[in-house]
């Protein structure tokens, strides 16, 4: 049957070259390219949509987008792509980054033009003679760069921009270096990590190196005695004028738009390179899969893989491992599941936004189905006669002690898009997991809200309590409360050193979570300016939860400041024997008949008004800051970036009144802040909120606009005409969670990370299922043993504790 709708077709325009095409993956599943159906890419938009006979998410989006023609993908591995175990691997190095891995040397590609106007089900395959003039679309087509492929690169290359020194650069007329000028550095006789100077053509080696890649400092070095800023490292260079370059002078990674023309002056000719040293990035990559945990038991043995559903891997995406830890964690709670799960299948007929790789809740709900459903959790297929082991298709899965672990999903579109404008979360660098956990509550409550959602419904609420603050006049004994939203408790570890184990590093001695708990719900004394004294005086501040959640999330902090930089202290935390936790004790009062408030005219003078910035504040009092300092570089930077804070605390150490007690101007104690502009006002309007939220939120946060929008997912239920709702259910609607006793939790979940910093190293996840502990470590899925689920609870960072019901 042929097509009469070509002409049709033939207005079809080819993708932009920035515009994503969705060829190798269903946006809203995890079918691929390689499965037997291949995926189905609209000409119109370039969605992917899967064919399976259940979902068919190629046929669904035909009829809601009324866009009538699709080419099929299919991949399948060339069989000079496998390489048996008897082969000798290939002599030349490859390199791992995406860019330089070419598909077509591995694959075969079979495409097929369809068209569903005439087949409204299955779309009618059009024969191959009948193209005519739409060849050039399907080949333009196929040699974009896929969505998958366009996030990868972008999550493997660091954000390397050009310096002044890079853009100025001068170059001396030095002539051209002989070969055996490139051989070796000019003061030792290292033959690698050579970098070569852009402004007089020395040749120096670099520093050591990550991975045991030696070096003695003579680049750097001859920078000293020159103070010629830029130099090139000779084997990362590529044909295409990319190459690892370094700028001493603004001691950073940078690029260089000449790089071909300065190399050039030197008689070196970039079109003959050839990349035989890794990046930077790539280096930094290798020594964090480094940073791994073993897959055997007590025995020795290999820890037994396990499949199904709820037992599905992650990939690693390059860094990725802080969220997949994560996703792990928050798809083992049934709210997340309820939530997600069941709809799976259904959703895309009811969203509102134009392509499921653009809606976060599309994507959580093909995380859901990848996750839970099972299908994608099987051991890896085998090759013909030929071993199968995750590096074959994915070079950054970790060594594998047996052939058996699953490949694991790959969650590149949602990476993409919930780190989409993030700073940190958009690059490939490893992150802070509980960071990161606290960024994706974050963006799936603004999701919400922007969608109408009841917030209560939303499965993020599991998270929310509220963290009653007291704090008492130590002279005329009146008292203040004040009730902080709350997603996670961060508890502050005591470093004691108990000795040095045989290789020189610290051990430190148990410290039971009970105790971190205590420092945090225990009595501060500070300085205070009593509104009802009129005079200064030693408060005392107490920290006690006003209402529990029903999934309580520990953050361990265990960091000390070493020469201004953090480092982690594997500081062994002992979780109660039974894994539970009982809280009753740490319930706060609120405000009791036999006490009197403080007034509230001068309330903006308290301590902790205006809010403080949780996560930032967090974070700068575990570098070691006191919180005074800390409240002031927030003040000073605008609420919200502790490293912009951290930077402003390093240049202002030496004030004379840094350790003052903080003075509020009296307009913003009168008012709770600066009156907010007319354009920031109608920002937050624009976002659904009403003027008075809106006046009342930048108010509360100093004008901060992004800080004021997660104060209002904070506070849902202030309308902002007056005051906030303070007791009862009302304080309950407001915060989340439930002051209802007995308030007992046990451990669900926990998050371990290896490393010398939460920054770098890598993180895995166990959690409790009804067969036992279950280790996820990207894409291998073990049961766990007695002994990891053991040692490394001691050490984990994150803890995940469930609500026991009575």
């Amino acid at each position: 049957m042929s097509c009469s709708h070509l002409a049709e077709a033939a207005r079809l325009q080819p993708p932009h070259l920035s515009q994503s095409v969705h060829r190798e993956e269903c946006t809203q599943c995890f079918d691929n390219q390689d499965s037997p159906l291949g995926v189905d890419v609209c000409l119109t938009c370039f969605n992917g949509g899967c064919l399976d006979k259940d979902r068919h998410h190629a046929r669904s989006h035909v009829a809601k987008t009324g866009h009538s023609f699709t080419l099929n993908v299919k991949r399948k591995l060339k069989p000079s792509a496998n390489r048996s175990d008897e082969e000798e691997p290939p002599a030349k190095m490859k390199k791992l980054a995406i860019v330089e891995d070419r598909e077509e040397d591995k694959y075969e590609f079979r495409t097929t033009l369809k068209c569903w106007k005439c087949d409204s089900q299955n779309g009618l395959d059009i024969p191959a003679n009948d193209y005519h003039n739409l060849d050039s679309l399907i080949q333009s087509v196929m040699a974009s760069s896929s969505a998958a492929r366009q996030s990868e690169v972008k999550a493997w290359e660091e954000e390397i921009t050009a310096c002044e020194h890079t853009l100025m650069l001068e170059q001396l007329d030095t002539g051209h270096i002989a070969q055996s000028g490139l051989a070796h550095c000019a003061k030792c006789d290292l033959k690698e990590n050579l970098w070569l100077c852009l402004t007089c053509g020395s040749l120096g080696c670099g520093r050591a190196q990550f991975g045991g890649l030696g070096g003695n400092g003579h680049g750097l070095q001859h920078y000293e005695e020159t103070r010629h800023p830029v130099s090139v490292k000779l084997g990362t260079i590529t044909s295409d004028g990319n190459a690892d370059i370094y700028c001493y002078q603004c001691n950073d990674s940078k690029s260089d738009p000449d790089l071909s023309r300065h190399l050039a002056t030197f008689g070196i000719n970039v079109q003959t390179q050839t990349k035989t040293e890794k990046s930077m990035t790539e280096l930094q990559i290798e020594q964090n899969l480094k940073f791994d945990f073993s897959l055997t038991g007590e025995d020795g043995k290999a820890l037994e893989p396990v499949f199904g559903p709820g037992l599905t891997g992650l990939s690693n995406l390059g860094n990725s491992c802080y969220m997949a830890s994560v996703i792990q964690t928050v798809f083992s709670l049934p709210a997340f599941r309820q939530r997600y799960q069941p709809t799976a299948a259904s959703h895309w007929d009811a969203c509102h936004e134009a392509l499921p790789a653009d809606c976060i809740d599309c994507q959580m709900h093909k995380l859901a189905d990848g996750l839970l459903s099972g299908r994608y959790s099987h051991p890896r297929p085998h090759a013909s006669g030929a071993r199968s082991t995750p590096k074959d298709t994915n070079m950054l899965a970790h060594d594998s002690p047996t052939p058996v672990f699953q490949e694991g999903v790959r969650p590149v579109g949602f990476k993409a898009l919930v780190g989409k404008g993030h700073e940190e979360f958009a690059t490939m660098r490893q992150q802070d997991a509980e960071e990161f956990f606290t960024h994706l509550v974050t963006v799936l409550r603004r999701h919400a809200k922007r969608a109408g959602a009841d917030a209560r419904g939303e499965p993020t609420e599991v998270f929310a309590f509220g963290m009653e603050q007291r704090l008492q006049c130590g002279e005329c004994k009146r008292v203040r409360y004040r009730v902080d939203a709350m997603d996670t408790v961060s508890v502050p570890v005591p470093a004691r050193e108990k000795g040095k184990d045989v290789e020189g590093k610290v051990l430190y001695e148990d410290v039971p979570l009970t105790e971190c708990l205590d420092i945090v719900a225990g009595t501060e004394a500070l300085e205070y300016q009593c509104p009802a004294c009129h005079k200064k005086v030693i408060a005392t501040k107490q920290t006690r939860f006003a209402t529990f959640p029903e999934v309580l999330v520990v953050h361990a902090k265990k960091f000390r400041l070493v020469n201004w930089v953090p480092a982690k202290l594997d500081i062994p935390v002992i979780v109660p024997k039974s894994d539970e936790l009982q809280l009753d004790a740490y319930l706060g009062r609120g405000l009791q008949p036999d006490e009197t408030e403080l007034p509230n005219d001068d309330a903006a003078a308290a301590p902790g008004v205006p809010q403080f910035n949780e996560a930032a504040m967090a974070q700068l009092e575990a570098m070691g800051f006191p919180t005074t300092r800390c409240q002031k570089a927030l003040l000073a930077t605008g609420n919200s970036d502790p490293e912009a804070a951290m930077e402003w605390l390093f240049a202002h150490m030496e004030d004379p009144d840094i350790d003052a007690p903080i003075q509020l101007p009296s307009s913003a104690v009168a008012s709770g802040g600066p009156e907010p502009s007319a354009e920031q006002v109608g920002m937050l309007v624009d976002m659904g909120f009403t003027p008075a939220q809106a006046r009342k939120a930048l108010r509360e946060t100093g004008g901060n606009a992004e800080r004021a929008v997660e104060w209002l997912f904070s506070h849902p239920d202030d309308s902002g005409e007056g005051a906030t709702p303070a007791a009862g259910s009302a304080l309950q609607q407001a915060t989340g969670g439930s002051a209802t006793l007995p308030a007992c939790f046990r451990l669900k979940a926990y998050i371990s990370h290896k490393g010398p910093s939460v920054h770098a190293g890598h993180y895995i996840a166990h959690v409790r299922t009804e067969a036992g502990w279950v280790l996820f470590n990207d894409e291998k899925v073990v049961r766990a043993d007695a002994e990891s689920v053991r040692e490394l609870k001691k050490l984990a960072y994150m803890y995940v504790f469930e609500r026991v019901p009575t």
